[in-house]
């Protein structure tokens, strides 16, 4: 009867065992998932109390929160382009063969610098006939009969030679007793500026219209911006615009908006806006993206602090708003709108509302290290 007992006993006990087995497992299983991270500056203090002395050595300043007219910015995306109205396509005056080639794609040259020579038959036909127009002016100068008509075949002699681009100082040279043909045509830069296309090589032969160069003086570019439509309204030509790049950031380009489109794309829904750019020193390429912006017409009233007292908090813009004689609090803000001097405040402030100006940089430590006092 005890050994009944006995076994009884442990098989109640393995029972127990088992089903409390099964019960620990059930409760891990049906366990929910961990808590989230807190949001960074999560636990840390939203107020700041310095002493007298702290606010006087950090120089905290404040300035009210207060509705002003506001002008609203029109921003436009875009990309820099070749100033048109500075770009040079040589081509071929006469056929010939390319004796030399001295420049390049991407070689900066001068005007008036030498690019190429050509041997042209015509060329040499052209100054053989200048020549002896020159000579025959020369022996009826004084002739009331035959000086006119002499002086009229020498003009035209010149005109047919500048209409090969040879120059003034190159037909003077002609001009002269014992003068001889040059065998080759110069082909000489009509501006100073850069070699963006040259697919020719010497020995090559051209014909009248054959493509040799193609120039353009760096010094203007063009930004050409796409302006949606639903900015049209608030834009108009003349305008400064603030051209920004992705190479040099914080630096600012500025032009006037010289053109807007009258056709939108289709695909985009925008229009051209064509915007100026003095560059000097090269440092802008042509085909950089850049982003433009604008003053739009038209004031509205908006509640704008100053530039200084907005701070960024982990990507996040906050203020420091003075909530006590020397008790300042953390605001999470919302921002719109920028000028050179004011940002918009869409939310977490309200007019009349006093934000530090100066000095916030040592309440953001202050906050960050969770401190309610400072020396």
């Amino acid at each position: 009867m005890k050994t009944l007992f006995r076994y009884l006993f442990l098989a109640v006990l393995a029972a127990l065992l088992i089903f409390l087995a099964g019960c620990r497992g059930r409760d891990a299983g049906e366990a929910g998932p961990p808590e989230e991270p807190e949001a960074p500056g999560a636990g840390l203090p939203m107020s700041v109390t310095l002493t007298a002395e702290a606010v006087a050595a950090a120089d905290i300043r404040t300035a009210t929160a207060e509705m002003r007219p506001l002008s609203r910015r029109v921003n436009a995306a875009g990309e820099l382009e070749w100033n048109a109205r500075r770009v040079v396509h040589l081509t071929a005056r006469t056929p010939g063969r390319l004796e030399r080639v001295l420049v390049v794609r991407g070689d900066r040259v001068r005007e008036g610098q030498l690019l190429a020579e050509i041997y042209s038959p015509d060329y040499l036909t052209l100054q053989a006939e200048y020549i002896q127009a020159a000579a025959r002016a020369r022996r009826h100068a004084g002739d009331p009969a035959e000086e006119g008509p002499a002086r009229a075949v020498l003009a035209g002699a010149r005109e047919r030679l500048t209409l090969l681009g040879v120059t003034a100082a190159e037909i003077e040279g002609l001009d002269i007793p014992a003068a001889a043909p040059k065998p080759l045509l110069a082909v000489r830069a009509p501006l100073s500026g850069t070699v963006f296309e040259c697919d020719l090589v010497a020995g090559d032969a051209v014909e009248l219209g054959t493509s040799l160069f193609r120039l353009t003086d760096p010094s203007t570019l063009w930004a050409c911006l796409h302006i949606q439509e639903k900015d049209l309204a608030a834009v108009q030509a003349g305008t400064e615009v603030v051209v920004r790049t992705h190479a040099y950031p914080g630096e600012e380009f500025r032009g006037r908006l010289a053109l807007i489109g009258d056709m939108i794309d289709p695909a985009t829904r925008t229009v051209e806006g064509r915007v100026e750019i003095a560059n000097p020193g090269g440092r802008l390429k042509a085909g950089m993206y850049v982003e433009g912006a604008t003053e739009a017409r038209g004031m509205r009233q908006a509640l704008v602090v100053p530039q200084e007292s907005v701070q960024d908090d982990d990507g996040k813009p906050i203020v420091f708003v003075k909530t006590g004689e020397r008790t300042f609090t953390r605001r999470a803000i919302e921002t719109g709108e920028r000028s050179s001097l004011m940002v918009e405040v869409l939310k977490g402030l309200a007019a009349g509302e006093a934000v530090v100006t100066s000095g916030s940089f040592l309440l953001k430590s202050e906050i960050r290290k969770g401190t309610l006092g400072g020396d």
